[in-house]
């Protein structure tokens, strides 16, 4: 009943009954909430996915030629991954990581699909179950950090920094920034009960994203959330939204500037957080550092159309790629490389083209854009390639493109 009245201009099926509907939004929100737990294998996220796959397709889901450049570009990703592993398959997690490529491939179109219709309720309910999992995620990351849980530390932390439920303390704080930026939108434009919760929600993730002691985390935050709410005051329909925005973004600033000053002032946070904003680490810098490594990955990928295969890179030098680009020509040859940073591309030139679009779901669309160009922007100096939060991002894009063509052909208002 909820949703009674964003039913019509967010296309949803016609054919499907009350109940049904309730079932896929409820397997959203599944999904959203699943996709923060992911350091046990098979995670909740592989279940609640196949769930809401079995249920999608069995109620009625939508294949439309639209999507036919998403899926190409999908299918010759990961053809170019399996021809390049065929020389390096029987080494060890190869099979593993080409299989976990196609998985990930599929569970992009099948985003695609379920966000294309019903995309106001389902948006809404990916966006409360991404907060309630970052929530959750964020709450077991400080407790780790804190030692508030007997015996928590050595499973809550890496290396002295949160990482909650996930294996590595950067992917946690690069899967917060989406929430995040869901909270914050929430906490300058709704009215004050739910503003409240999502502040402090926000505050939470925020504080989470600091303890995971990760500088690309915490310039995506700055960067990602600037954006969002440029964005957001261009977009806004009257002036004292926009007033309103402002000045809330303003008093948020302030507070979190005291509270990290706060936490600051506590020697072991300080001491890392010293070290860990230096932008001279070991690993950067030098000829095999990370940036070294990525002219020297260049210069090897231009004479290997076939590249080394996957998880091959550490062999010839003396740590992983850090960059999905120059990943996608090392593990995939010439094809894969070519073809992932045209789906990369594609993909944000066709979101700046629908984001002054004034579908129902423009806040929760600037959201999402703000957090993939961020994540986009990683790309260059970490492999996000199996990051599910990311493919996640990848697909929902690609539904809310397809929504906002079909809600200006046969919802919008004619002149």
């Amino acid at each position: 009943m909820s949703y009674a009245a964003t039913s019509v201009v967010s296309a949803a099926p016609t054919t499907a009954g009350p109940g049904v509907l309730a079932l896929q939004r409820a397997l959203v929100w599944l999904v959203g909430a699943s996709v923060a737990i992911v350091f046990i294998e098979p995670s909740p996220y592989e279940l609640a996915t196949l769930a809401a796959t079995v249920v999608f397709f069995a109620t009625g889901l939508r294949m439309r030629l639209v999507f036919m450049p998403l899926l190409l570009l999908l299918f010759l990703i990961n053809v170019g991954y399996t021809i390049s592993s065929v020389a390096v398959f029987d080494r060890p997690n190869v099979p593993n990581w080409i299989a976990t490529s196609w998985y990930m491939a599929v569970t992009v179109v099948l985003f695609a699909m379920v966000i294309s219709e019903d995309t106001s309720a389902r948006l809404d309910m990916l966006r409360r179950g991404l907060i309630v999992g970052a929530v959750i995620a964020s709450l077991a990351g400080i407790a780790g950090y804190f030692n508030l849980v007997p015996g928590g530390r050595d499973l809550l932390t890496l290396y002295d920094r949160a990482r909650g439920t996930f294996k590595d303390p950067n992917v946690l704080g690069a899967f917060l920034i989406m929430p995040a930026l869901f909270a914050l939108q929430s906490a300058v434009s709704d009215k004050f009960g739910k503003a409240l919760r999502n502040a402090v929600a926000f505050g939470v993730i925020s504080l989470a994203i600091l303890l995971s002691f990760s500088r690309a985390a915490w310039g995506q935050l700055i960067a990602t959330a600037g954006f969002m709410l440029v964005m957001m005051v261009l977009t806004s329909r009257s002036q004292a939204q926009r007033s309103r925005i402002v000045v809330i973004t303003f008093v948020a600033v302030v507070i979190a500037a005291a509270l990290v000053a706060v936490l600051l002032s506590l020697d072991s946070v300080a001491d890392l957080f010293k070290q860990r904003a230096s932008f001279d680490q070991s690993y950067d810098t030098g000829r095999f550092g990370r940036f070294g490594r990525h002219v020297l990955g260049a210069e090897m990928a231009l004479g290997l159309p076939f590249g080394i295969g996957p998880l091959q890179f550490h062999r010839f030098f003396p740590e992983d790629t850090h960059n999905s680009y120059l990943n996608a020509f090392m593990s995939g040859g010439w094809l894969s490389g070519v073809c992932y940073p045209a789906l990369v591309f594609v993909t944000v030139w066709t979101g700046f083209r629908y984001a002054f679009v004034r579908v129902p779901w423009q806040p929760a669309y600037l959201a999402i854009f703000a957090a993939f160009l961020g994540t986009v922007g990683e790309s260059f100096i970490i492999d996000t390639d199996h990051w599910r939060h990311f493919w996640l991002m990848l697909g929902v894009m690609w539904g809310m493109f397809v929504a906002a063509e079909r809600w200006k052909t046969d919802v919008a208002p004619r002149p």
